[in-house]
């Protein structure tokens, strides 16, 4: 019989996943804030992305000295973030106040009642404005009980990032609507267009929020899925098979030094540092390779996202912000979130970092702002690929449940962070796609079964 997942579902595979995480966060290296015990301060637990980084810069002189709340952020790695949050969570014990959730989390942890509402700080705060943030993100971020758990920091999709000036060089044409054998093709001629320059950049760290973020948008394109519609495990399928070899072989060929342990950071820093001609990745990285500080800034083409068997493969992300639910201080983590959030704060990333490095992807008027559209050259690029991605049909065949680049179900964190430990070891060259894919069939054979009961 084939099922949903259930909260009560969820929340029993909530609490094999917290203990299972338990022993990577103590070694994350990175402890809780220090204001537990001030009523003016809270705690905020957040991945160490640049535009969380610009926030944790620009919050003491501007959110703090409008409200008297001071911000303790701790920042860490996403995949150590991971296993950290999901331990401060579960355990209820209230220390961070705030943490950035994505629309992977946010639906798993509402249900385990592990989450605040957020539908007061729309209804305090007007001039947030929750109908201009995207139909699709406040849909993905609403709870089965129809209140809101989650509110985007930035939202983002998938494409493929070029540079336009090494490809006219060579006189080649990268297509609006580009498929893989054409990208493979093209990283193949414009491999060593300058010195030390290699094709192209992909993700090869072990993680399911890493190297299988842009992997399993390749397999759901080359017809492959994790499960069917049945939650019979497909990781070994020939589909699965041929998009990863397809992965393994581009990146080992004319990818990035250092493959297997790239992730986003690595393969922003070779792109802006001159040291590959494409990336296929975040459209949110466009803020970074576009800031007024960028090498290559007006030099980077965007389009979307390769396919080969479906007609888009972009992906559907946004990093929000969610409030623990035994938290002691929910109206203040209230007010950080309303103006973290707000086009005020995007108006202050704009005037003081430039518009380009706004944290784009959650709002329509962001869009349709003339001073955006001329800083970020990928802004037509991204919006439609938000706009056109479907995460309950990413592929060709009907799935169990939703997700694009993830499945959504609490085991996925665990699953595909283990079969990407064999494809990591397959990028270094050492296993084999099918020694790696087998493996990782059992894992998923023994999570499908969970969900045929």
């Amino acid at each position: 019989m084939k099922i949903l997942p259930t909260p009560r579902r969820i929340a029993a595979s909530l609490a094999v996943l917290a203990l299972a995480t338990t022993a990577l966060s103590a070694c994350s290296g990175a402890g809780g804030g220090d204001g537990a015990g001030d009523a003016q301060s809270i705690n905020v637990l957040m991945v160490n992305n640049p535009q969380m980084l610009d926030l944790q810069k620009l919050t003491a002189d501007n959110f703090t000295k409008e409200t008297g709340i001071k911000v303790n952020y701790t920042v860490m790695p996403e995949n150590d973030v991971r296993a950290k949050i999901s331990q401060e969570f579960s355990s209820q014990a209230g220390q961070y106040d705030v943490a950035s959730l994505s629309n992977y989390e946010i639906p798993f942890y509402s249900a385990n009642k592990w989450l605040a509402p957020l539908d007061d700080t729309v209804a305090k705060n007007a001039e947030f404005d929750q109908k201009d943030i995207l139909p699709a993100y406040t849909a993905s971020l609403t709870g089965t009980d129809g209140k809101l758990y989650g509110e985007p920091f930035y939202g983002e999709s998938s494409l493929l990032m070029y540079r336009k000036d090494v490809f006219q060089a060579k006189g080649l044409t990268v297509p609006s609507n580009p498929t893989w054998d054409q990208v493979a093709d093209l990283a193949a001629k414009a491999d060593g267009a300058q010195p030390g320059m290699k094709g192209i950049c992909l993700r090869g760290q072990p993680g399911w929020g890493q190297v299988f973020a842009p992997l399993t948008t390749v397999v759901n394109t080359f017809g492959g899925t994790w499960f069917d519609k049945d939650w019979n495990a497909q990781v070994n399928a020939p589909e699965f098979k041929a998009a990863t070899q397809f992965y393994v072989d581009l990146v080992r060929k004319h990818g990035e030094a250092g493959a297997a342990q790239a992730g986003f950071t690595e393969c922003l820093n070779n792109m802006v540092q001159g040291k590959v001609a494409m990336w296929y990745d975040a459209s949110s990285a466009g803020g970074s390779l576009e800031a007024d500080s960028s090498p290559v800034k007006g030099k980077i083409g965007y389009v979307q996202a390769p396919v080969k068997q479906t007609k888009q493969a972009g992906w559907l992300w946004t990093w929000s912000w969610g409030v623990q639910a035994a938290s002691k201080k929910q109206d203040a983590a209230g007010k950080f979130i309303a103006w973290a959030s707000s086009k005020k704060y995007e108006e202050l990333v704009a005037k003081q970092l430039g518009w380009a490095k706004v944290p784009s992807g959650k709002r329509s008027s962001t869009y349709e702002n003339a001073d955006f559209q001329k800083a970020a050259p990928f802004f037509k690029a991204e919006k439609e690929a938000i706009l056109s991605v479907d995460p309950k049909n990413p592929g060709v065949q009907p799935r169990p449940t939703v997700g694009i680049q993830f499945v959504g179900i609490p085991e996925f964190a665990d699953l595909g962070t283990t079969v990407s430990q064999g494809v990591s070891s397959a990028i270094a060259g050492q296993t084999s796609v099918d020694d790696a894919l087998n493996k990782g069939q059992e894992a998923a054979t023994k999570v499908g079964d969970k969900y045929k009961k």
